[in-house]
């Protein structure tokens, strides 16, 4: 089987998209199977052009036996919204103009979050007369709505109404939460056509290690416990809360022990260095995004990996997939995130909750990992057995599942 895959993320690329599209596709070729994957020259977050690419019209490589084809989009940083909507609307023309070149396709993915790559994916179905998956990785553009970076409701609801002719015209659709799914039912789509393959680690590189002590010794975190937060600084994740918490802890007599590490970079994330800056919050270390190969050195610093979204219905549905990082490495999560990404979180053991936007309470989960030396070890051990039951390896072939089995459909009709 021939997979053509569209996805605007992909690896050098360190976000969720990115790495779950090449651990799939990976797992697909060691199968037997062969993956084309339009993408673009890689600049997540900043909007700049990683080292070795151009932003040229085409250009191909292989990787893990996966072939990449890198098509030319406007590129811009991960903030101001109207310039996403053209970087968007770009890989989606170009996209779709490079798919029409790859020949003998059999299936064709396009992933969200934004839809528009689903769009691509749904145009070079019909020329090519093949079906077409939609892997739903957010609800967009409700997610828009709800972060406030969009005022237009009318544009807003032109988009939804895209965004569900295009869940109806899916040959399936593949969820990363149960809670997408039932949000689709109610909105009308069909459940039959819609499965749940959630987001996972590659266990074979997120597992348990001693701290990186050279790494530890340059960022001044010898001897110190750190709780770290490692990801896209967005406005979804008002990140706000966890600068509360270091001002509070540091205001407090034993407040020199704790450190605050925060890794990656977003719309968000100039505002918060110069908030911590002028706060004198020396209890706080911003690192730039590393390449994917350095993540797990910095991960390995952790005592504590915090987790957080604003607290809105809509993160309810939402899990975030360094939660499953988390558990391969053996990190203790400090999790700000309300609804099925807490109940795995509870059900696993692998963590304490917190209420999102309350550093308050970011605090008493904290000090209950330092003042219980216990509890922290049993979540350290529980998190690898939980790791095993999301490896992506057995992700990918269930999701490998359900393409054959639309493929299969499509071919006796």
């Amino acid at each position: 089987m021939h997979i053509l895959f569209l996805s605007d993320n992909f690896p050098p690329e360190v976000n969720a998209p990115a790495s779950r599209t090449f651990e799939h596709c990976r797992e697909w070729v060691k199968a037997g199977h062969r993956v084309t994957v339009i993408t673009g020259v890689p600049n997540f977050p900043k909007g700049e052009v990683f080292g070795g690419y151009r932003n040229r019209l085409w250009q191909a490589e292989e990787m893990s036996g996966i072939r990449v084809i890198r098509v030319w989009t406007y590129i811009t940083a991960n903030e101001g919204f109207l310039k996403r909507i053209l970087d968007y609307l770009s890989f989606m023309l170009s996209a779709f103009f490079a798919a029409l070149f790859v020949r003998k396709v059999d299936i064709i993915i396009g992933t969200s979050p934004q839809f528009f790559t689903a769009v691509a994916a749904f145009m070079t179905s019909l020329l090519k007369r093949r079906p077409w998956i939609f892997e739903l990785r957010d609800i967009w553009p409700e997610s828009i709505r709800t972060v406030g970076a969009m005022r237009s409701s009318r544009a807003l609801d032109l988009l939804e109404k895209l965004e569900l002719f295009l869940y109806r015209r899916a040959s399936a659709i593949v969820a990363v939460t149960h809670a997408f799914r039932d949000n689709l039912i109610a909105r009308g789509i069909d459940g039959a056509k819609i499965h749940v393959v959630t987001n996972g680690v590659d266990t074979s590189r997120f597992a348990p290690r001693e701290k990186d002590s050279g790494l530890a010794a340059e960022l001044g975190l010898e001897g110190k416990f750190v709780a770290g937060y490692i990801g896209t600084h967005g406005m979804a994740h008002a990140l706000e809360t966890i600068l509360d918490a270091a001002g509070k802890i540091r205001a407090e007599p034993d407040g020199d022990r704790f450190r605050f590490l925060f890794l990656g970079d977003g719309s968000s994330k100039a505002a918060l260095v110069a908030r911590a800056g002028k706060e004198g919050l020396d209890n706080v270390i911003f690192v730039d995004t590393v390449p994917k190969d350095e993540v797990v050195r910095y991960w390995s610093l952790l005592d504590a990996s915090i987790i957080h979204l604003r607290r809105t219905p809509l993160f309810e549905t939402v899990i975030p997939s360094k939660l499953f990082e988390c558990m391969g490495m053996g990190i203790p999560v400090l999790h700000g995130v309300r609804g099925e990404s807490a109940m795995i979180v509870t059900q696993e053991q692998v963590g304490l909750s917190f209420e999102p936007e309350d550093y308050d309470d970011l605090c008493r989960v904290l000090r209950t990992l330092v003042s219980e030396p216990e509890t922290l070890q049993r979540l350290r051990g529980n998190g690898p057995a939980a790791a095993a039951r999301y490896d992506r390896r057995v992700l990918a072939g269930r999701m490998l599942d359900i393409l054959q089995d639309v493929a299969t459909r499509r071919s006796a009709a």
